[in-house]
Formats: structure tokens, C-alpha cells, sequence
């Protein structure tokens, strides 16, 4: 759902620019709540793994694919603060390097894609643990489902505001809401089979797992019975936090470096909906559209396989480094 540039007016652009900087800036203070020196360089995997993922366009009709947009893994794994923070990475990084998303349109992609996703997500996640017991996996899927569908009504909603076409808004809304719900369930199956795989092996780096056992009751000889309200959250393995790491780095450069030739290149749903609507052509050229890694690769000839490497290199770095930066003053040891 990357939007490229001239798909809005220049009012339009400043201003989603303007929330999500404020978002941004709401965020890295937040995130200090969530991030210590152990949660830090998880947030780099996590923004890592999520840009490696999105390369991995899958089928969802005919002629028309879709791919994770992650908002709702991340707030999941990472708490929503750090959460939008990673996102943002992802689309700078994307923008700059790969021409992945219009420069002018980078406020309203981490407005979408980002803050969106992030809100929508994590709400129908808290809500649904607290409804269904604190099932997590469950709460994954349906939160990371209905993020999808929400980012795209609210991409309608801009563009029919202050997109540089006339649209039937109505027609618009149907078919990016349509196509997204069948994204949504890609992204749905993506983020519970994550999430589910990091409980099993790390529950303690499950940010929205946190506060979810149920009260420990203790009963004693004659049938009384007395409830602790609080129990302690899930220690870390000591010395397992750098095996999980690398482990998952490695499985996000096999993703970005080898599952990649595999994506599909079918045009996505955001980009399928605009070619039948007819606004695709409000689409102008991306300033860095002719570097060598713009399109991962194609333009300069760089194997699809490598680029990835190189992108997940660099969100790595620049995620965990915004993480460290944002990251509160108590240190816990792995």
C-alpha cells in the first residue's frame, strides 16, 4: 500500500506530513516506557524482519497481490510506541533507498501504514485479550485482520480529500476495502504464526503478552482460598537473548535474500485499485527512482536477493540505533 507521489495535493502531503511527525515525536517519548537494553535490539529485529516481509508479495486474486504491512505485529511484539517507531524506519528506509513509496507521500505512508495500523491493531488486540482470556495468538490475528482494511479506508478517505483525481469515493472505498480484507488475512496468518513462534521460545519478549496470567489462587487445608493479583511477568533466559537474535536475524536475511525471488510481481492492491479506477496515471516520477536500488534492484541490475539484504541491513541499524536512543534509563541484563 505504498502511495507514490502525486497521488495528493501538496496540502494534503504537509499535513499528514505534520501528524505524523507529531506522531513520530509522541512516540520516542513513549517508547521509553517499553525499550530498555534488552528490548532495544529486539526492536531492530523486529523492524528488520517486518521490511524483510514486505518483499514477499503474495497472490490474493487474480492479477492482484498483497503483502504484510506489519503495524499490528509490531505493537504486538514491541509495545505500540516502539511499534510506530519501527514502522517509520521501515518506510524511510523503504522511500530513500528503494524509491518504495513516494518522498512527498512518506507523511501520509507512516500516517497509513504506520500510525494507523499501529492504533487499529493494538486496540482490537487489547480488547480481544480481554475478552477471550488473554489469547494472545487469536488477538494477533484478528488485530493484525482489521488493521489491513482500516489502513485502506483511511487512504480512501485522504484521497478523496485531497487526491489529485476525482473518484467515486463510494466505488473507491469498496474495492481497497474488498481487496484489503483478503490482504488482511495473509497479514493476519503471518503475525499470529509469528507472535505464536516467539512466545514458545521467548514469552518474556512478547510485549503484549505481558500482564496476561491469570491470577494465582491458593487454597488452603479447610477450602479457604486466597488470590495474588500479581504475578511476576516471565524472567528472561539468561544468556539466550543473543542465540534468539541472531536466529531470527538470520531467518529475516533468508527471507530478504533467498524467499524474495519467489514474491509475487503481480501489482498490489492499493496500486491494482488505482490502475481500475483510473488514477494510477497521478502517479509522478520518484526523485530517486533511477539509483541502483530503486525497486530492489531492478533499476541498477542488483539481484532482488541482494537488495534485501542491503535494506535489512540498514533498517537494522537505524532502527535499533532510534531504539537505543529512545529507550528508558533502567538497564536489565539478558
Amino acid at each position: 500500500m505504498h502511495v507514490p507521489d502525486g497521488f495528493f495535493n501538496a496540502a494534503t502531503s504537509v499535513s499528514a506530513g505534520a501528524v505524523a511527525a507529531a506522531g513520530v515525536a509522541v512516540c520516542l517519548r513513549g517508547a521509553r516506557r517499553e525499550l530498555d537494553d534488552r528490548t532495544a535490539p529486539m526492536a531492530g529485529l523486529v523492524a528488520a524482519f517486518i521490511f524483510a516481509v514486505q518483499m514477499l508479495n503474495f497472490p490474493v486474486a487474480a492479477g492482484t497481490s498483497g503483502h504484510l504491512l506489519g503495524g499490528a505485529l509490531a505493537a504486538i511484539l514491541v509495545g505500540p510506541y516502539t511499534g510506530v517507531l519501527c514502522m517509520a524506519v521501515v518506510l524511510l528506509v523503504q522511500g530513500v533507498f528503494f524509491a518504495d513509496g513516494g518522498l512527498t507521500a512518506l507523511g501520509i505512508n507512516i500516517t497509513i501504514m504506520g500510525i494507523v495500523t499501529v492504533l487499529v491493531g493494538w486496540g482490537v488486540f487489547r480488547l480481544v485479550t480481554r475478552l477471550a482470556g488473554g489469547k494472545v495468538a487469536l488477538a494477533a490475528f484478528l488485530g493484525s485482520l482489521v488493521s489491513v482494511p482500516a489502513a485502506a479506508l483511511v487512504f480512501t478517505v485522504l484521497f478523496w480529500i485531497g487526491g489529485t483525481a476525482p473518484i467515486q469515493v463510494g466505488a473507491v472505498a469498496a474495492a481497497m476495502g474488498g481487496v484489503h480484507v483478503l490482504i488482511g488475512v495473509g497479514e493476519a496468518v503471518i503475525t499470529a504464526v509469528t507472535v505464536s513462534a516467539v512466545l514458545a521460545v521467548r514469552p518474556d519478549l512478547v510485549y503484549g503478552a505481558r500482564g496476561l496470567a491469570k491470577p494465582l489462587v491458593l487454597r488452603g487445608a479447610e477450602g479457604t482460598s486466597t488470590t495474588v493479583d500479581e504475578q511476576p511477568e516471565p524472567a528472561a533466559a539468561p544468556g539466550k537473548l543473543r542465540p534468539f537474535l541472531l536466529g531470527g536475524l538470520g531467518l529475516t536475511l533468508v527471507l530478504a535474500g533467498i524467499v524474495s525471488f519467489f514474491a509475487s510481481s503481480s501489482p498490489d492492491g492499493l496500486e491494482a485499485v488505482a490502475e481500475n479506477k483510473g488514477f494510477i496515471d497521478q502517479a509522478s516520477d520518484h526523485l530517486f527512482g533511477s539509483w541502483a536500488l530503486a525497486d530492489y534492484g531492478e533499476v541498477g541490475g542488483i539481484p532482488v536477493g541482494v537488495a534485501g539484504i542491503i535494506g535489512v541491513g540498514a533498517v537494522l541499524l537505524v532502527a535499533g540505533a532510534v531504539a537505543y536512543a529512545a529507550r528508558g534509563r533502567a538497564k536489565v541484563k539478558a
